[in-house]
């Protein structure tokens, strides 16, 4: 008789490999582990080492049902802690991880002490695990891990060339430009759609790659999205219109919190080291009190926005947790000078990592600042917690226009950000004044709470 271990059923979990893609497929890993399969979760070994760096050399040996397993990215190296080039990895992963993506399952299916696999978990733009399913004649599912919104938004690439608004021309007016042609989502601008399309070429890696990547999850079995129904309503039925296998099971932050208690639980994708300490200095200031800034993994800004970002906040006169990435500032690393910090020594707490859903989830949290990526948004919705928005790039900017306009979460600051502007912003009162009634009004938020 086979043993426990052997005869369940396994996942192979494979994230693109960034923060943004690593933190959403982990609970949702740990949830399948949670309801009896066994997983492996694939990283590259780029991200193996930071795990390593960021965990320790135990956390990455995983448990006997839950493993860690790496492919490379086909990338030459680079610095150890920084975020790659997503131009980059985004190219080189499409090219160079279906072979080894392959030689891996083999192992896997040859291994007397792990099950078969029986099913592949690929993210939305790892789409080469498709082809890798049915030479093991296993099924696969693709987890679209940004916005519902933001994926008809790459689906419409196709439309952009036919058109002729790709190439792009940035300086004829056309991103102000409003759009009634795409399935599921009314009052928006082209400039409200995926950055990507900004692109004077339509050979451009990034509008490539994301268009075709967008096209490729309509060729799986079924597409699972990190969302909720009445959140995306409109845009989930369009999508469903095109393509039935979909399947909503957000917010995954939400879901984790409600997991059983188990070995799984406490596993962290984080692939930097996290500052606890936060949670202390949260701990001794007064509810909703408290400006989070958070731009992100990825995102990156001039030394002109880093310091209008500090003067705001210090001339706000509230207290701020400020994550600032060493890598922040395009091309240098992030100085923040002596003046500011004696400015804000006993009201602003500066470091370059936390666990976010914890801090989103703290009652002293008034407001986040954030660059809307969506599993920022999803975390503040699940905090309660709103918003001012500063898109940088991708979905972002969908996320963002929806935030504000479509489900009433946050206020958007331009992308020449003047310190003005955070000082007025960051005035939570203000800011939640807004919030309550919005709540009262019959935000999409209540719907959620009420179902939790």
């Amino acid at each position: 008789m086979a043993s426990v271990e052997t005869s369940k059923p396994h996942a192979v979990c494979i994230p693109y490999p960034s923060q943004g893609h690593v933190s959403p497929m982990m609970p949702l890993a740990k949830l399948l582990h949670s309801r009896g399969f066994f997983i492996t979760f694939v990283n590259t070994e780029f991200n193996h080492r930071r795990l390593i760096r960021s965990k320790g050399a135990d956390f990455v040996k995983g448990l006997p049902d839950f493993r860690f397993e790496t492919i490379p990215d086909g990338l030459s190296s680079s610095d150890r802690d920084a975020t790659q080039d997503v131009r980059a990895l985004c190219d080189s992963t499409r090219k160079n991880c279906l072979a080894p993506f392959l030689e891996l399952l083999a192992k896997l299916n040859s291994s007397s002490h792990v099950p078969s696999v029986t099913c592949i978990v690929s993210d939305g733009v790892m789409s080469f695990a498709i082809k890798a399913a049915p030479v093991f004649g296993i099924p696969e599912v693709q987890f679209w891990t940004a916005s519902a919104c933001s994926f008809m938004g790459y689906l419409q690439f196709s439309e952009l060339l036919k058109r002729g608004i790709i190439p792009f021309q940035s300086n004829d007016g056309t991103l102000d430009k409003p759009i009634d042609w795409v399935p599921g989502m009314s009052n928006i601008q082209l400039r409200d759609l995926p950055s990507f399309i900004r692109a004077n070429n339509p050979n451009d890696i990034m509008f490539d790659f994301m268009g075709s990547e967008a096209q490729n999850c309509l060729k799986a079995p079924a597409i699972i999205f990190n969302t909720f129904d009445e959140f995306e309503h409109e845009v989930l039925k369009a999508i469903a219109a095109k393509f039935p296998g979909i399947y909503t099971i957000g917010p995954l932050q939400l879901l984790a919190r409600h997991m059983p208690d188990g070995p799984s639980k406490s596993i962290n994708s984080s692939l930097w080291k996290e500052d606890t300490s936060c949670i202390e200095w949260l701990n001794k200031r007064e509810p909703s009190s408290v400006v989070y800034v958070n731009y992100g993994s990825v995102t990156v800004m001039s030394e002109k926005h880093l310091k209008e970002f500090a003067w705001g906040l210090a001339n706000s006169k509230h207290p701020f947790l400020w994550i600032v990435r060493p890598d922040i500032v395009m091309g240098d690393s992030a100085i923040l000078h002596e003046e500011f910090l004696e400015e804000i020594k006993d009201r602003g707490l500066i470091t370059s990592w936390c666990n976010q859903c914890e801090v989103l989830s703290h009652p002293s949290v008034g407001v986040f600042l954030t660059h809307c990526g969506w599993n920022s948004t999803l975390e503040a919705i699940s905090g309660g917690v709103p918003l001012i928005c500063w898109p940088f790039f991708a979905d972002q900017q969908t996320n963002c226009r929806y935030a504000c306009t479509h489900w009433g979460i946050g206020m958007e600051v331009e992308h020449d950000v003047k310190r003005e502007n955070i000082e007025f912003l960051s005035i939570i009162g203000y800011i939640n004044e807004i919030w309550l009634e919005k709540i009262v009004n019959g935000s999409v938020l209540t719907k959620l709470f009420d179902k939790c």
